[in-house]
């Protein structure tokens, strides 16, 4: 059985421990070198005289360590590792002309990597030190697709939207049209300003565009490069359901005219809808990563919700994710308001939000949709207090504890430290509640400067849900987060209600997220931009009915695991919920 031992340098604290992997190996203690110090006071660990104990797993204090048992059939068939114990990557998507193949899976595991071994960004090594020639490459894909694809690869043109939108943020001083006129190879730049509604940002600086901005852009620029493979990573983060749908036409669009297109998402929905494939990845985050054989995509998705591969006889998920066809109402206790608001609105640059009256009950978690632009951020913010209305008071003598929409983080220290500066004393039950769940117990050594932006989120996510508090507002916490973090996270935030009897309100644009948490729900609609309108709270099928109707969109629950299925247009099932009035919940 081969056998990988990782180490997570970015968790390895070498100043912070007394190298227990080192003084607890029973190799080492026997004379052999299975686990030595490198200069930089990390262990190298050798495979091959690894006995697989675990021991040195257990004693890292920093949980930085990883013995992995792999199966048999993923002997010989790493693609690319990064060195010694480093993360590792077996097998790839396939690529095919004319379709949109989607990957699935937890964060960690290596999607990212697939995308630029495919894009020529990193050159396999095929687990060994030293990039592979073309001769070794043609060899080991012999048989296969990849054969071609990568005989062909030096000649092939690439169009790529990064994951980090930031890159393109840095692009300071030249306006979104300067930008988007330099890559439109293809002349079609004007139809997607259209498609997305970039029209009123062309003359804005780059800099100074919002994040969902910013995303539209870059999936504009990307899709308007003339390439012969587009990838894009994570395209709906920061957009809105509707905004999500058009972004989806635009990628979609490049697969009819024949063009090849692989993605990265987590929005399931999302992908159920633009996608022809499914590739599941699987493994062990920060570890190792496999990528399953291709699966049509109402059946892949469905396999990695349920964690067992048939074909592959590989189960990588103890529990299948279930959603409930009833929204949840657990935790509600409808004789006790837990705090109610008057009429008021804001006035703000131009822009004009009105709320109307409404109550929360005690365990209740409100979601709050709507598209972008039409105030959900400024509700939140005057509600937690950062801003106040233009006309109406909001008086109410409440502790809140606020999640912003876009969390910045500027502190010198470790995860521990900042969780410590924030919460004063940890409630003994935030780490199996909260931090565990979240996975932010092998972060807490980590430096806060360091963290990525999903472990950034899940970070700050627990430092508002460890406070003690009777209203928690948290603005889009799904945004990085893998579909298992999106479930943790939304299990968190209903345990910390239900056992404060607290009110939780929680923005999001993951229709499957909001299903999953949500017991009423807040719906604002208006101009982006202009004006705002909130209304509500509704009971979960008059909300989503109001909110779908308004954006023209219906959905259906999938029979097998009961989410959320977004209809193509004009189906025969999208018409007959319209006509029904039915554009969720049936």
């Amino acid at each position: 059985m081969p056998r990988i031992a990782v180490l997570d340098r970015d968790l390895c604290q070498p100043n912070l421990c007394t190298t227990e992997c080192l003084r607890y190996c029973p190799g080492v203690k026997t004379g052999d070198e299975t686990i030595v110090i490198d200069d930089s006071g990390r262990p190298l660990i050798s495979e091959r005289l690894c006995s697989g104990c675990g021991i040195c797993v257990h004693k890292c204090p920093h949980h930085a360590i990883y013995i992995i048992n792999l199966p048999q059939e993923l002997e010989g068939r790493c693609v690319h590792r990064y060195g010694q114990n480093g993360f590792a990557i077996y097998g790839l998507p396939i690529v095919r002309s004319g379709s949109v193949v989607g990957l699935v899976g937890q964060n960690g595991t290596g999607k990212s990597t697939v995308l630029n071994i495919l894009s020529n960004n990193i050159k396999p090594n095929l687990g060994g030190k030293e990039v592979a020639a073309a001769e070794t490459l043609n060899k080991f894909f012999r048989g296969s697709e990849l054969q071609e694809y990568f005989s062909k690869i030096e000649g092939k043109k690439f169009a790529y939207k990064p994951q980090k939108i930031e890159v393109v943020e840095r692009l300071k001083g030249r306006s979104a049209g300067d930008l988007l006129s330099s890559t439109d190879e293809r002349k079609v730049a004007e139809s997607y300003v259209k498609t997305l509604e970039l029209g009123k940002v062309l003359e804005r600086e780059v800099g100074l565009l919002s994040g969902g901005e910013l995303q539209r852009l870059a999936i504009a620029a990307a899709a308007a490069k003339d390439a012969d493979v587009y990838f894009f990573d994570e395209p709906s983060s920061h957009l809105d359901v509707y905004q999500r749908l058009n972004a989806a036409k635009v990628i979609r669009g490049l697969a009819e005219i024949g063009k090849s297109v692989l993605l990265v998402e987590h929005d399931l929905a999302l992908l159920d809808y633009m996608c022809d494939y499914v590739h599941v990845v699987y493994g062990g985050p920060c570890a190792y990563g496999v990528v399953s054989s291709p699966q049509g995509v109402r059946v892949g998705i469905n396999v990695y919700l349920d964690g067992y591969l048939k074909a592959e006889n590989v189960r990588f998920r103890d529990v299948p994710i279930k959603f409930d066809v009833r929204p949840p109402a657990k935790g509600r206790v409808e004789d006790k308001i837990g705090f109610s608001y008057p009429d008021f609105s804001k006035d703000l640059d131009g822009f004009r939000l009105r709320v109307g009256a409404g109550e929360v009950y005690s365990g209740e978690v409100i979601g709050v949709v709507g598209p972008n632009a039409t105030g959900k951020t400024t509700f939140i913010r005057m509600l937690a207090g950062d801003i106040s209305p233009t006309n109406g008071a909001l008086d109410f003598k409440l502790s809140i504890s606020y999640k912003p929409q876009y969390p910045k983080v500027e502190f010198e220290g470790t995860v521990h430290d900042w969780l410590r500066s924030k919460l004063g004393s940890f409630d003994p039950a935030l780490g199996p509640e909260v931090l565990n769940p979240l996975e932010v117990t092998p972060l807490l050594n980590r430096e806060m400067k360091n963290l990525s932006g999903g472990e950034l989120q899940r970070v700050v996510i627990s430092g508002c849900l460890g406070r003690s508090a009777d209203v928690y507002l948290l603005d889009e916490p799904s945004a990085y987060l893998d579909v298992e973090q999106r479930l943790q996270m939304s299990k968190a935030i209903r345990r910390t209600i239900e056992k404060r009897e607290a009110v939780a309100i929680v923005v999001d644009h993951d229709v499957l997220a909001v299903d999953m948490i949500s017991d009423r729900l807040l719906v604002f609609g208006g101009e982006p931009g202009r004006s705002g309108v909130a209304r509500g709270p509704f009971k979960m099928r008059e909300g989503m009915n109001l909110f779908l109707k308004e954006l023209g969109i219906t959905f259906r629950r999938d029979p097998q695991t009961g989410r959320p299925r977004a209809n193509k247009p004009g189906s025969v099932i999208d018409r007959e919920q319209r006509g029904r009035g039915e554009y969720f919940y049936i």
